[in-house]
C-alpha cells in the first residue's frame, strides 16, 4: 500500500505543473485584436519628412506618437524598448539602444523640437532621455521626468518642466500641457524625487504627475487644427473645457476593465467637452511584448483588460454621438485631419 505522504507528494507533483499552466494562461489570453475594419485606411505614401506645413502622425505603438509638419517635429513620450514582464516584475530595465534607433527610423524621425512626456511610468518615459538624445529635443514633462532625465546625463539646458496650462510654441506648433488624472488605481503613484540611472526596477519610474498633451498647429493655408494625447483613461472634470480639439488620440488601457459609467464620464470629459469629432485609440497594446517591431501589436492580456468591451463601446458611442473611431496603424505615417 503506498503511504499518505506518498500520495500527497505524487499529488503536488502533479498539481505543480497544472497550477503553473494555469497561471500561464491567465496571465496570457488576451481578446481578439481589432478587425482591419476598425484601422485607418491605408494612406498612399508620403515623403519623409512631410513637405512643409503637410502636418503627418505616425504611431509607434503604446502612446508613442510623432507629429511633425516638415519643418517642426514633436515626440509624446517615445517609448521603444518593450521589456518583457519578467524583467519588469522581477529584474532591472533599460532603454533598449537598438529598439530606440529602429523606432525613430520607422518613424521618419531624426531632429525634434520637443519629447513630451505624458506621466513618468516606464512604459511612457523609460526612453525619454535617450530620444531626446538622439534627436536634439527638449525633454518636457514634470518634475519627476525631469529626474530622469538628469539620471540618463541630459544637460539642464534640454530639461524643460511643464507649467500645466502653459502654451509653449515650436514652430507652427502650439503645446500645452492640461493636468489630468491617471486611470484608477495606477501602480507606483507619486513623484521621483532622485535621479534614476538605469538599468533600474520598474518601480522607480513612478507616476508623477499626469498630463493631457494639447496641440494646435497653424496650417499652410492658415486653418488652425487642433488634437489631444491622453496617454492613459483617466480624467479631470472641466479640464478640457476651454481646449476644443478636432481629434484624439486616446488612451485606452483598463478601460474595458471600468464601470459603464466610468466609461461615459471619461467619454464625456475628453471627446464630447472638447468636440472632438475622430477618435484615434491608443495604448491598447502590450507594452511587454518585444516581438520584432514588423509583428502586429497584439492586446493586453484578458486579466488585466478587456478590449473587447471597450470596441463595443466606441461603437456605441460612434453610432450615437457621430463621432468616428479608427485604430492608427502602426509606423504608418498619415494625416489625422484628412476628411474632417
Amino acid at each position: 500500500m503506498v503511504s499518505r505522504n506518498r500520495l500527497l507528494a505524487a499529488g503536488a507533483a502533479a498539481t505543480g505543473p497544472a497550477l503553473a499552466t494555469l497561471g500561464y494562461l491567465t496571465v496570457t489570453r488576451r481578446p481578439a485584436a481589432p478587425p482591419d475594419s476598425e484601422f485607418l485606411v491605408a494612406a498612399p505614401p508620403v515623403p519623409t519628412p512631410a513637405p512643409p506645413g503637410t502636418l503627418r502622425a505616425v504611431f509607434a505603438g503604446v502612446s508613442t506618437v510623432a507629429l511633425t509638419d516638415g519643418a517642426t517635429t514633436l515626440i509624446v513620450d517615445g517609448f521603444f524598448s518593450r521589456p518583457p514582464a519578467a524583467k519588469v516584475l522581477l529584474g532591472r530595465i533599460a532603454p533598449d539602444q537598438a529598439a530606440i534607433a529602429d523606432g525613430l527610423r520607422r518613424m521618419g524621425v531624426t531632429t525634434a523640437a520637443a519629447v513630451i512626456v505624458t506621466h513618468s511610468h516606464y512604459d511612457h518615459a523609460l526612453d525619454a532621455p535617450e530620444v531626446a538624445r538622439r534627436t536634439g529635443a527638449a525633454l518636457v514633462g514634470s518634475a519627476s521626468t525631469l529626474m530622469l532625465g538628469r539620471g540618463a546625463g541630459l544637460p539642464a539646458g534640454q530639461l524643460h518642466q511643464v507649467e500645466p496650462g502653459t502654451a509653449v510654441t515650436y514652430g507652427a506648433f502650439e503645446v500645452r500641457c492640461i493636468a489630468t488624472e491617471h486611470s484608477p488605481k495606477p501602480a507606483w503613484p507619486g513623484p521621483i524625487t532622485v535621479p534614476v540611472r538605469p538599468p533600474s526596477r520598474a518601480a522607480a519610474y513612478r507616476m508623477g504627475e499626469c498630463f493631457i498633451v494639447h496641440v494646435t498647429h497653424m496650417a499652410a493655408d492658415g486653418r488652425r487644427r487642433r488634437l489631444l494625447v491622453q496617454a492613459s483613461a483617466g480624467y479631470r472634470v472641466g479640464s478640457l473645457l476651454d481646449h476644443p480639439a478636432e481629434v484624439a488620440f486616446l488612451g485606452i488601457p483598463t478601460l474595458g476593465r471600468q464601470s459603464p459609467e466610468y466609461r461615459a464620464a471619461y467619454w464625456r470629459e475628453t471627446v464630447t467637452l472638447p468636440g472632438v469629432r475622430r477618435v484615434l485609440p491608443v495604448h491598447w497594446d502590450d507594452f511587454t511584448d518585444g516581438r520584432s517591431a514588423d509583428a502586429e501589436l497584439r492586446p493586453l492580456p484578458s486579466l488585466f483588460d478587456d478590449l473587447a468591451v471597450t470596441r463595443e463601446f466606441l461603437a456605441s458611442r460612434r453610432a450615437a454621438d457621430g463621432v468616428e473611431f479608427a485604430f492608427p496603424r502602426r509606423w504608418q505615417p498619415f494625416d489625422p485631419f484628412a476628411g474632417l
